[in-house]
């Protein structure tokens, strides 16, 4: 579909994007804090944000109850949520343009004006509780946090996050948001039909009610690679591991091109070097790769679920197309499919106003840079074997990485999979 984007910055000291869709028939908006749990005023209440985001459609300054509130955003169809990370906090909304306005003015009163009270607060506690407790069934969910702890990062497991519930107090639910929910410290992204519309849309966002604070910095570890972990559960059948790289700077768009395309010839296809030759030997169901770039460090992953008896045959095979990479060993033809492939999904990727949104706020509300959609292709097509090498062996290089596991076998298989990893490390590799 498409569309243009403007940078808007507001009177108030917060900053979006206003992106016009010609003929839409949805409006699309989110609004982004930095106000996630490693925001907590301490680690003791590390899910204050997690519960003041489920209390953020609750009672507030025009509705005495989440019930009432819930009522009047829907009656018309409009859909909401909010979600919290280790950093963020953000609202978001979809609606019929012909409401547009009505429920713009309903997220500035759940963001603005809610009303916390104890009632509310203890329900989402149980829920805030059931929620995480269901991570604890689910093996990718335990194991993620666990690697950012076994990498240096600061945060907190599943069941670590759990013993924090109960000490979160309503105090501390209104001491996060007054601090963290700022001008200065708020993102949005509206989509949809906005010709003639900006000067209300500002006018509105200028309304929103709070202090205009500061735009918090993003906490910084210092990475640092780990001896191979398993994170044992009894009912696990198999082995779900992950196993994680890092480089020490954030790579440029170009460069995650290149990882994504190297990614896609690694495992995106029945095709591909590691997953399709593990599933015609039936060896995994799945295995995937990915690439992805933080604030200051950035990460290529690869994981999967595999059986214990084949685990080390599938590792042979991981280490073996690895080194094949390292060595130059890619052909055109799969390098040009792989491109393929990816302008593909690009355009796939902007059929609905959500998509279009979607593209631009992760990297928006992330350090306020605005991707090019229409470069994209550009990018894509410029992928070579030499970047993708490059790309690669500087993973290599830095060697800050670590292997972990959910499992119920013995620590020993684990340690021999690492062995088969830990030689694509010699020194000689620069």
């Amino acid at each position: 579909m498409n569309h243009t984007v403007e940078e808007v910055k507001l009177k108030n000291g917060a900053k979006g994007l206003l992106i016009n869709v010609p003929g839409a028939t949805v409006m699309s908006m989110q609004f982004h804090f930095r106000a996630g749990s490693r925001y907590a005023k301490n680690k003791d209440i590390e899910q204050v944000a997690h519960i003041m985001e489920h209390m953020a459609f609750g009672a507030n300054a025009r509705f005495k109850s989440e019930h009432a509130f819930e009522d009047e955003f829907t009656k018309n169809g409009a859909y909401h949520n909010a979600y919290t990370s280790d950093l963020a906090m953000v609202y978001e909304a979809d609606c019929a343009d012909f409401e547009w306005d009505r429920i713009l003015d309903l997220q500035r009163l759940s963001i603005c004006q809610p009303k916390f009270n104890e009632k509310e607060l203890d329900a989402e506690k149980g829920n805030v509780r059931s929620e995480i407790t269901n991570y604890l069934n689910d093996h990718h969910r335990i194991l993620w946090p666990r690697i950012q702890q076994l990498l240096g990062e600061d945060v907190l497991t599943p069941r670590q996050s759990l013993g924090t519930i109960n000490t979160v107090a309503l105090a501390d639910i209104r001491e996060h948001h007054r601090r963290t929910h700022t001008t200065s410290n708020m993102r949005f992204v509206i989509a949809g039909k906005l010709r003639g519309r900006k000067s209300d849309i500002i006018r509105q966002l200028e309304g929103f009610d709070l202090p205009e604070g500061e735009r918090f910095e993003v906490p910084r570890d210092e990475l640092h690679s780990a001896n191979p972990t398993i994170i044992r559960r009894k009912d696990a059948s198999n082995l779900t591991f992950g196993w994680t790289l890092s480089v020490p700077r954030v790579l440029s768009d170009e460069e995650l091109d290149a990882l994504d395309t190297l990614n896609h010839i690694l495992t995106g296809t029945a095709s591909s070097r590691i997953y399709g030759k593990a599933r015609a030997k039936g060896l995994a169901y799945h295995v995937g790769a990915y690439a992805g770039a933080g604030f200051y460090e950035s990460s290529w992953d690869i994981l999967a679920q595999v059986n214990h008896d084949t685990a080390s045959q599938l590792f042979d095979i991981m280490v073996r197309e690895i080194k094949a990479v390292l060595d130059g060993k890619l052909t055109d033809a799969e390098i040009e499919a792989a491109k393929s492939f990816g302008l593909g999904r690009h355009q796939m990727g902007a059929q609905t106003v959500s998509q279009i949104s979607g593209f631009y706020t992760n990297r928006y509300f992330a350090d306020d840079f605005i991707k090019d959609y229409d470069k994209v292709p550009d990018y894509m097509r410029r992928v070579t074997r030499e970047k993708i090498v490059a790309v690669a062996k500087e993973f290599i290089s830095a060697n800050t990485w670590v292997l972990a596991a959910v499992s119920s076998g013995d620590r020993d298989e684990l340690v021999e999979l690492n062995e088969k990893v830990a030689g694509l490390f010699p020194s000689e590799i620069q």
